[in-house]
């Protein structure tokens, strides 16, 4: 699962079934490879737009 997060994050276009089909190896049902998939896609974008707007970590942790 791991190195499947790591190349949908880096490498997007470089998924093949061929991946998604060591997962089901891996004992993953299509749900949880759904899973995998849309929270990888939501911190993606979660990640994309406090970088577009200037957002740092760090910034955040002193205000609490």
């Amino acid at each position: 699962m791991l190195d499947y997060s790591r190349l949908l994050t880096l490498s997007p276009g470089k998924v093949r079934e061929n991946d998604v089909a060591l997962l089901r190896d891996a004992g993953f049902d299509d749900r949880a490879i759904y899973d995998i998939c849309a929270i990888n896609g939501y911190f993606a974008m979660v990640n994309r737009i406090a970088d577009g707007l200037g957002i740092e970590l760090e910034d955040l942790l002193e205000k609490d």
